[in-house]
């Protein structure tokens, strides 16, 4: 049985047809859920001490948990990375990278 091997941008969303422009934006918002996420579960923090220390209600971590992109904007998650000692970096790049295979 032969696969077919698609080439990736490097990014799901415009992978998935979205225009660049948003892809980007919600590559760059996803990733910070995730590190967020990541974050929130290595302080072994319960979702009301989350919500706690980022000055949100303990429903607004549950979205961010359930992964609810649309309701996260970027500024918010870097103030709640923030909050949580953590310092984010930006690093702009040209659009010119190597394809890789998915």
């Amino acid at each position: 049985m032969k696969m077919k091997l698609t080439p990736s941008s490097g990014n799901v969303f415009q992978d998935l047809g979205f225009p660049p422009e948003e892809a980007e934006h919600l590559k760059i918002r996803s990733d910070l859920m995730i590190d967020l996420c990541r974050v929130i579960k290595a302080k072994g923090l319960k979702q009301a001490e989350a919500a706690k220390l980022f000055g949100v209600t303990q429903p607004r971590i549950s979205d961010l948990f359930k992964g609810k992109i649309d309701l996260f904007s970027i500024d918010t998650l870097v103030d709640m990375l923030s909050r949580a000692g953590v310092r984010v970096q930006i690093v702009v790049s040209s659009h010119k990278r190597k394809r890789k295979v998915a």
